[in-house]
């Protein structure tokens, strides 16, 4: 019982947490995991306040002593200055020109470590390290300078970075008010491998013994040696220690275990996420399925025989899978837009889905009846989603055509990814930030036209979301297709001048942004009017008025009412 109640006090202090970052979902790809070579992460930024635009900072030059204002990136809230580079690059979302892309979630820990005096916040963490960062592992050098510098202001985060050849899996959380700084971890996934994070840390050990492979923040110069696949913070394991969290060898610290402990909440609703991906690319993911449910397992010792004082999960998913499958751009689009179908959590089967199958739930996450806690799943896709990306660094192409943020605004499952290259100089009119806000509407933004789709398409799901599928996926498959002759023209325009193969990029992006747009817009109106007032209407050639049909609800719907009102609806016998 008490085990119960401490889970409930854990689901509402998550979602207390920081709105933007609270409920985000990252996959990580490295090159020999890809189809192409290419390193790949996505993200979905979800918050049901995020308005989704497609950030952009120009490469600058700022003069001697220039300083920056930093602003929390989840309220707009102004938390101090820091000095600016001498020299920052382009970036486009969460991607900049040298291929480096930078992806979040939140999992928030213990909030005793939250610094409210600090001045750099996760997002910010994120958008100034991609202005700065030449690579992966310059970016974790920026990163833990930052946060030792100006002091962390959010709670615990995981990060993906990538670039074109390295992708890496870092988190990292505050030390407190009065203990400036951060503790954190950072690891090389290896090549070959696939990892995931969505709301719960998931870094446990940590190689510490072999020197070669892995250093402390003391030594953060050393960070640009190949062999070194491992680097954290000087102070994280100490810092538990001192804190009364932690008693034991180093070699069996867990940094998840001990900063933000996995609990029925960080399983049933964030782990479980990872675990769709991994189960899309390999077999025997089922052995993990209980624990994904929430039901956490503890023992004395850890299964290799090793004494477990500190209470550790035993049960947990590894950090990183090598897939037997590899795994495409596309894949991961389609990863993105999981609602735990072919599941027994299958959102669309149960009467909360409603008549039209809905695998959405309204929230509050969690609710009550009677006294007893029950929860809404929180799959991979969901309404409120502000952007999301999957973003493709390839090292085979020079950077300037390498880089590719495949973008999208609202709901996975109704957003088409759009290429939008890295390097260039502007970005769609429809979606570019200042474009209407979340409480001020524009006719040319591609938020509101997607939402428009996407919460008209909510209403009769089963009817109305297969039409979005069509329009987006032959928008992606179009893009995707095209992508190889793209790039060639631009090789050949980089051989004479590369200002004219990244204008000619950035000429090739806006137009599919616009394209985007329009075909939305298109396809809203027609949406509206095939299914307006509950019938299904269809053109016929040469007549004036519609074919017009009824469909009513399933069969099971209606089993449903009748369970429910009994004879109250019946129909008696009548002469008319």
């Amino acid at each position: 019982m008490k085990k119960k109640l401490f889970q409930i006090l854990v689901l509402l202090v998550a979602i207390s947490l920081p709105v933007a970052g609270i409920a985000c979902t990252n996959y990580l790809v490295t090159k020999g995991a890809s189809t192409d070579g290419s390193t790949m992460i996505t993200y979905a930024a979800d918050s049901h306040v995020l308005y989704g635009e497609l950030y952009h900072w120009p490469a600058a030059e700022h003069p001697e002593g220039a300083m920056l204002d930093v602003y929390e990136w989840d309220t707009g809230k102004y938390l101090g200055k820091i000095r600016q580079a001498p020299k920052t690059y382009n970036v486009v979302g969460n991607m900049n020109e040298f291929q480096v892309a930078i992806g979040e979630t939140t999992f928030g820990g213990r909030p005793e470590l939250v610094d409210t005096t600090g001045i750099i916040d996760y997002g910010s963490l994120i958008y100034i390290t991609l202005q700065r960062s030449r690579s992966a592992r310059e970016a974790i050098k920026v990163m833990a300078g930052l946060v030792a510098e100006y002091g962390y202001y959010s709670s615990g985060e995981s990060f993906s970075i990538a670039d074109k050849d390295e992708v890496w899996f870092m988190e990292l959380i505050g030390k407190g008010v009065g203990n400036k700084g951060a503790v954190w971890v950072a690891l090389r996934v290896p090549d070959g491998y696939v990892s995931g994070h969505a709301n719960q840390a998931r870094i446990t050990t940590f190689t510490l013994e072999n020197k070669k492979t892995s250093i402390s923040s003391k030594h953060l110069d050393k960070i640009f040696e190949p062999a070194i696949e491992v680097v954290y913070a000087e102070d994280v394991i100490s810092l538990a220690r001192e804190k009364g969290w932690y008693q034991g060898k180093d070699k069996n610290f867990s940094f998840s275990d001990t900063y933000a402990p996995v609990d029925f909440g960080g399983a049933r609703f964030c782990e479980i996420r990872v675990w769709t991906m991994f189960n899309q690319v390999v077999e025997g993911m089922d052995k993990h399925w209980e624990y994904v449910k929430g039901n956490i397992e503890h023992a004395e010792v850890f299964p290799d025989g090793t004494e477990n004082p500190n209470k550790y999960a035993t049960n947990r998913m590894p950090l990183w899978i090598k897939p037997e499958k590899k795994v495409s751009a596309h894949d991961l689009m389609m990863y993105m837009r999981d609602y735990l179908q072919g599941t027994e959590l299958d959102m669309t089967k149960d009467f909360g889905a409603g008549p039209h199958g809905v695998p959405y739930r309204w929230r509050p996450l969690t609710w009550k009846v009677d006294g007893v806690t029950y929860v809404n799943e929180r799959a991979t896709a969901t309404q409120q989603t502000g952007f999301s990306f999957v973003s493709q660094s390839r090292s085979w192409l020079p950077d300037a055509i390498g880089g590719i943020i495949w973008w999208g605004v609202d709901d996975a499952n109704a957003t088409v990814y759009m290429p939008m290259y890295s390097s260039i100089t502007t970005v769609p009119h429809n979606f570019e930030r200042g474009n209407g806000t979340l409480m001020d509407w524009s006719e040319t933004s591609g938020f509101w036209i997607f939402n428009m789709v996407s919460n008209l398409s909510y209403t009769r799901y089963n009817m109305i979301q297969p039409d979005v599928e069509k329009v987006r996926n032959q928008l992606e498959a179009d893009f995707l297709l095209r992508t190889p002759s793209i790039d060639a023209a631009a090789l050949k325009l980089l051989q004479e001048d590369k200002s004219k193969a990244i204008a000619f990029l950035t000429d090739y992006s806006n137009d599919q942004g616009t394209r985007t747009f329009q075909a939305y817009k298109s396809l809203y109106q027609y949406l509206f009017m095939k299914y307006l007032d509950g019938n299904v209407k269809t053109k016929v050639p040469g007549q004036q008025n519609p074919a017009v049909k009824h469909p009513g609800y399933s069969e099971t719907f209606y089993r449903k009412i009748v369970d429910e009102t009994g004879d109250k609806l019946k129909a008696g016998s009548s002469d008319h």
